[in-house]
């Protein structure tokens, strides 16, 4: 009698101690799949005991985690645990997140999942098209907005210039007092000329 306490004093230290000392890891650490794949990640235990493993799923590291159940989902272990293991069929984008084992209180690392859409290689490459003729009409767009604030910028410098440009005309009467004639410049000679073309009057004053 007291070898069998003993005994299951023992194994229970030992279920204790490892435990106590228990190392989780998950593999892979991230998955990207195509909707409609299958998938299984793998919870692996460190010593192997006597345990139970659940799955959790949350929207990111830092959110609530939830317990998994459902259809698709399928749960493998064995009665001394060593490897656990999480089916998925069939994923959907809702299935998007973090996957994480739980072994008796002790959470694993946690496993990324990214469900993708499939697309059409000519799409991806339209798209991929539009995209650089989209970015090559905006350097378009910017380049002419520049010159056209550049023009703009020196027509105005070329118009304030011209307000305060000094005349090229320079005045060389300036200061000269001009003397003009009073009464008629020049004399009627009407009377001393001949009609007929003869000799030639003498003035007045000869």
């Amino acid at each position: 009698m007291r070898r069998l306490l003993a005994g299951c004093c023992g194994l229970a230290l030992l279920s204790l101690s490892a435990a106590l000392n228990l190392k989780i890891t998950q593999t892979p650490r991230f998955y990207g799949v195509k909707k409609g794949s299958n998938l299984g990640i793998m919870c692996v235990l460190n010593p192997r005991l006597q345990a139970t493993v659940r799955w959790y799923r949350a929207e990111s590291y830092d959110r609530d985690k939830l317990e998994l159940n459902g259809e698709r989902i399928t749960l493998r272990e064995s009665s001394l645990t060593r490897n656990a293991f999480l089916h998925i069929r069939n994923v959907q984008g809702n299935d998007s997140g973090v996957y994480f084992c739980n072994v008796d209180g002790t959470w694993g690392p946690g496993t990324q999942l990214v469900a993708m859409s499939t697309m059409d290689r000519s799409e991806a490459q339209y798209r991929s098209r539009m995209k650089e003729g989209l970015i090559i009409f905006q350097a378009l767009l910017l380049a002419a907005s520049i010159a056209a604030m550049l023009l703009r910028k020196r027509m105005r410098s070329e118009k304030d210039d011209s307000i305060y440009e000094e005349p090229e005309v320079d005045h060389i009467y300036e200061g000269l007092a001009i003397e003009t004639c009073g009464g008629d410049l020049y004399e009627e000679l009407s009377p001393y000329t001949q009609a007929d073309g003869g000799d030639v009057a003498e003035a007045p004053w000869e």
